[in-house]
Order: C-alpha cells, then structure tokens, then sequence
C-alpha cells in the first residue's frame, strides 16, 4: 500500500483506476484518458495533486539562501503573490528537481516541489542551509487541488465565497495569492487556464464534491501526462534529471544570469557549458504515420550522433504521436526515429505542440 492522499476516497467513489506513482497511489484514469484529455481542453477537469511536495521558507535570510539555492533569481519576485519556475541544480549543473516558487505576503516563499523528489529536496535544502537564518516547514497538512481548462475560473468561483471567487476572477497568469487558509495561484501543468489551491488537508473532498456537483469531471496522471506534453513541458524523471543540464533541456529561460555576482550552486559548471556551447538541445517531434513515438527509441540524423526520445505519446487533440526528445544542436528540421527497426521521418520543431487548446504546429 502506497502513501494516500486526503481525496484517495473521493478517488475510489469515484470508480478511479488507481496505480503507484512516486510511492502514492494515485488515479490513472476515471473510465477514459482521452475523454478526460479533452475534457480539460475543451472545458475544465479537477487534478489530484496533493502528492506534490510544499515547502514554506521563513527567516531574514530566505532571499539570500534562495537565490544559492536556485538557477532562478527569486528577487525577482517583487511583490507578494509572483511565482516563478526554476532549476534547482547539483554542483555539476545537473537538475535536482524543477519548482515553482512563490513570495508570500510575509516576505517568506512557498515551494511546491515534484512528489518523487519530495524528500530528497528537503534533505538537499536542509544540508545546504548553512549559517543562514531560514526556516523549513514541509506543508503535509495541505492537500493540492488543480483546477484546468477554459471554463476552469468559472468553476471554481461557483462553488467558493466571494471573495474567493474574485481572487480567482482576477489573479494574472504565474500569480497567488492568501485566503483566509487557502492559497490560490494561476499555474497549473496542462498548457491550459486555471487555478490550483492548495487548502487543509480536511477541507479538500468538500471543495472536490462541490467541483464535481458542478460538473467538473475529475481526470488522472494519464491526462495530466498527455495535456503536459502536448503542452511541451518537461517531467522529471524522464526530461529531466541529474545528469540533465538546462541548457539541455529547453531551460536557459529558467536560469537568472544577472547579476553576475549570484554564485548559485551549479553557476560554475552553467557558464562552462554555455562558453563551450556543446550541450544538445530539446526538440519536438511530429509524426504523421501510425505509429507511436516513446521513450527511449533513437532519433537519428545523418553526420551527427543519435537523439533519444525522451517523451512521447500519441497526442489526442493533433490526432498522430508527439514526442519530446534531446538532440545534437546542429539537427535541423527533418529526422528519423527507429521503431521497432522501421526508420521513420519525423518533423523537427520548438517544444510546443498546443497551448489554450490551440495546435501550435504550422
């Protein structure tokens, strides 16, 4: 038995697929993946993920300690409520984990980290806390609800008080913000528009049931899987890892170069790869014959090494199979990938394949 979450029942009420993900059991699917897929592009579904970790930093020293810890710079975050997406790297410039950070209305930060690195990360901050005067509070007392798609703010403002529902109303994109116990932030992991709030662990199956009365169908890890990458964005454990720089990984945006004093842990190793510009780069692929792209399979280039597929999968709302993979940088625009011992072409694009429910492929 795997570790639970506060709506594991409301999962299996539900008539859930539940699976073990990361150590938690979790639901892969209420009946149909692809239905839940587009129901989150078309309209909105509601996420479990209360196994994801929070982090709340506190102390006179939480600026300067972040901005050693991450690739990102959180003095970026002027004001309470921004949030940010950053690098949490090793020494060798290799990704720890990938996080959202957020600046909280008491000049503290709130983290939310990925559930299968959860308490690596924490042993990871812990070690590296030094003389500086921070705080750590692991927030298990939370449970985690996304809410996803088009219609997801109309929603949630249905069920909630008012002044929640004007939070959600008005919050702008990669921002949070404090009600009474909840936190409310419009981010989310599906290339779409919505909110996800964290709240009391006890409260959470109430605001499920509430969303689902409404008519908010619940979706899985199979959807969330497939809306993230048909969004392009990276999973750890499969796009990223710690032998994955950045600069490798479509996530040179992430990293806060300026000022050029920040001596943030990996820093070092970052400008000797970028000076020496050898890292591949990450690169979608398309593929129009019936045949799905995963994990794993070569993608080869004449006169160059060959890629790996990294992610893929058949994309529901393009209809053929999408793939994330990482490649040496001078691929162009055409390759092959290596199915089964069939060689087969592929296009060659910017990760990215649909975004608000929009394809983003010419």
């Amino acid at each position: 038995m795997g570790l639970r979450t506060p709506l594991y029942e409301s999962h299996l009420a539900a008539g859930a697929r539940m699976v073990d993900f990361g150590g938690w059991d979790m639901p892969l699917h209420y009946g149909s993946q692809i239905e839940e897929h587009h129901q989150v592009r078309r309209e909105a579904g509601i996420f479990d993920v209360s196994h994801m970790g929070v982090v709340d930093v506190a102390g006179a020293d939480a600026t300067a300690w972040l901005q050693h810890l991450l690739a990102n710079d959180v003095a970026r975050l002027g004001t309470p409520g921004k949030a940010l997406y950053s690098a949490m790297l090793n020494p060798e410039g290799g990704i720890l984990d990938d996080l959202i950070a957020y600046r909280l209305d008491n000049g503290g930060y709130r983290l939310v980290v990925n559930a299968g690195t959860r308490s690596r990360d924490l042993a990871w901050m812990r070690e590296h806390l030094g003389s500086h005067a921070v705080t750590l509070t692991e927030r298990t007392d939370l449970a985690m609800i996304a809410v996803q798609g088009p219609q997801a703010r109309n929603y949630c403002a249905g069920v909630v008080s008012d002044s929640r529902a004007t939070l959600i109303e008005t919050l702008q994109p990669f921002h949070g913000g404090h009600d009474g116990r909840w936190f409310i932030s419009a981010t989310g992991y599906t290339g779409e528009d919505g909110v996800e709030i964290m709240l009391p662990a006890a409260e959470a199956p109430q605001l499920w049931q509430a969303l689902r009365d409404a008519g908010c169908k619940p979706c899985g890890l199979g959807a969330r899987d497939t809306l993230r990458l048909e969004a392009g964005l990276n999973l750890y454990g499969a796009d990223i890892d710690e032998a994955a720089s950045p600069l490798a990984a479509n996530m040179a945006w992430t990293i806060a170069w300026e000022p050029a004093g920040r001596d943030f842990i990996g820093r070092a190793a970052l400008e000797a790869q970028r000076q020496a510009a050898e890292q591949p780069k990450q690169v979608g692929l398309i593929l129009n014959e019936r045949a799905v792209l995963r994990a794993g399979q070569k993608v080869l280039v004449d006169g160059l090494p060959d890629g790996v597929i990294t992610s893929g999968s058949f994309s529901p709302t393009l209809g053929c199979s999408i793939a994330l993979a990482r490649v040496p940088r001078a691929t162009g625009a055409l390759a092959r990938v290596d199915i089964r011992g069939r060689s087969l072409d592929v296009r060659v694009i910017r990760p990215g394949f649909v975004r608000n429910g929009k394809s983003l492929v010419e």
